[in-house]
Formats: C-alpha cells, sequence, structure tokens
C-alpha cells in the first residue's frame, strides 16, 4: 500500500481548510467504509461510524506522523477504536433494543448503497471471524494485514506498536494459524481462513 504523503493536503491541514478536508474526506471514505463495512452489519451504523472516523480525525489531526504510516493506516487505527467502542456500547444496551438516539436518517438509496457494500465485505467478515481463536494483540495485527491490506509497518503503526513488537506477534500469530490448519477437518474453511491468513501475513510483512 502507498503511503500518503501529501503533508499539504493532510490530516493538520485539512482540518484547518474546508476545502482540503472535502478532499481529504473524498480520499479515504471509500476505504474506511470498507474497513467498518467489514467489522459491522447494520448500514445506519455502517454510516454513522464513518462520520465518527472523519470527525475524530480532525480532532487529532494534529497527531498524524507521515513517518509513521500511512493516512490510511492512521484514519484505520482510529476507525478500530470506534467500532470496538461500537461493539462494546451495543453489547451494553442489548437488552434494551436497538440503538435509535442520534442515528441520522438514511435514504432508500443510502440503505441500498450500504447493504451492498456489506455485501461484498462478506469474506472479510469471514475471515475476521476465523481469527476469533488468537489473542486480541495478535488478532488485531493480524486482521490488519491480510483482512485491510496494511504492510507490516502501516500496521504497527495503526496499533501504536514498534515494529519489532509486531514482527514479534505476527510471527505467534502465524504459528498459532498453522497449529490450527493442521487440525482442520472436511468442513470447508471461512475465506481466507486457515493456509490463506498465512499466506497473506507472509505476503504483506
Amino acid at each position: 500500500m502507498t503511503s500518503d504523503t501529501r503533508d499539504k493536503d493532510g490530516p493538520a491541514a485539512a482540518a484547518r481548510d474546508p476545502d482540503l478536508f472535502e478532499e481529504f474526506y473524498r480520499r479515504h471514505f471509500d476505504a474506511i467504509t470498507r474497513f467498518v463495512a467489514r467489522r459491522v452489519t447494520d448500514p445506519h451504523t455502517v454510516a454513522d461510524l464513518t462520520a465518527e472516523v472523519f470527525l475524530a480525525a480532525i480532532d487529532s489531526a494534529d497527531s498524524y506522523r507521515p513517518g509513521r504510516g500511512s493516512e490510511t493506516a492512521w484514519l484505520y487505527g482510529i476507525a478500530r477504536n470506534l467500532v470496538g467502542a461500537e461493539a462494546r456500547r451495543t453489547a451494553r444496551q442489548a437488552a434494551l433494543g436497538a440503538r435509535i438516539a442520534g442515528r441520522r436518517l438514511l435514504e432508500a438509496d443510502d440503505i441500498a448503497r450500504l447493504e451492498e457494500q456489506l455485501d461484498a465485505e462478506a469474506a472479510g467478515r469471514r475471515a475476521l471471524a476465523a481469527l476469533s481463536g488468537l489473542p486480541q494483540g495478535e488478532r488485531a495485527l493480524l486482521e490488519l494485514i491480510t483482512v485491510d491490506q496494511l504492510t507490516l509497518p502501516e500496521a504497527a503503526s495503526a496499533l501504536g506498536l514498534r515494529q519489532v513488537t509486531a514482527r514479534v506477534r505476527l510471527h505467534r500469530a502465524r504459528k498459532t494459524l498453522r497449529g490450527a490448519a493442521g487440525g482442520v477437518t472436511d468442513e470447508p474453511a471461512p475465506a481466507l481462513a486457515g493456509d490463506a491468513l498465512i499466506a497473506g501475513a507472509g505476503e504483506r510483512a
């Protein structure tokens, strides 16, 4: 993945200039929507979280350091935190029903478009499910590399890790997956599971 090096119209500049923010938003909207749609199944929540990612990015624009990774990797780090917070919030409110407060109304075309995006990312969600047995730190790293297609340095940046720490976690994750793949039955594996995930991790490292 190519790192974004356009400091002149990066997050800090976008936070100050509405026109640059519009360019920044358009540049990354599709990637962030796909990232969220791989982890969330409700189109309204996908729309809400995607918007929240860009609001959070503007609020923390000064924290972006081009030398630590691309704009995309930085935004994935923000998105991952927001998706995790949403999952925890939803779990707490499960007994009270679906969350409605603060949800913007979507037009029929918006819902259809997001449902198409959710369908397109179904394989990605199955891949994430295949990683569920890994320790949290290893899973987070491997999903960014194999599912979201970040390089090892970019994934380390998104998670706030040193590259050497990330490499150790990646090695452990691949070893665990090899062991799991060795005990696979005749049941079809989820997309990108087992050997494919191991291969993907090696290619992006």
